[in-house]
């Protein structure tokens, strides 16, 4: 069972990533800026974080969702968790450490998941 690694997409806000990093200094969250993520179209974010293994943490209900989809018709993904942009930042590091203390990456292949529900 391998742990769980994060990538935040270009849109998802830094303060999430901080925070989650200061509540749980052993999580592994890269920024999009540490991995060079602005300006790239979505199916290359998502073919970046399945080839580093990190499930992408992102902001965008629009279009990621298609993008996922299309995706995994010919590629595996390390799964996209999709966070609302009304959610509190306090919740939003909630959720991403919920998923980093109770899941295994095994578990997120190929999965969406929209918080809230």
């Amino acid at each position: 069972m391998t742990e769980i690694r994060f990538q935040a997409d270009a849109d998802l806000r830094q303060a999430i990533v901080t925070g989650a990093i200061r509540r749980q200094p052993n999580l592994d969250f890269q920024s999009a800026n540490e991995a060079g993520l602005e300006g790239i179209k979505d199916r290359e974010v998502l073919a970046m974080a399945s080839r580093n293994g990190r499930i992408l943490v992102t902001h965008d209900r629009k279009t990621m969702p298609t993008e996922f989809g299309q995706f995994i018709t010919s590629q595996t993904s390390s799964g996209v968790l999709i966070l609302s942009q009304n959610l509190p930042i306090s919740e939003a590091i909630d959720a991403i450490i919920l998923v980093w203390e109770v899941c295994t990456a095994e578990e997120w292949l190929n999965q969406i998941m929209t918080f809230p529900f």
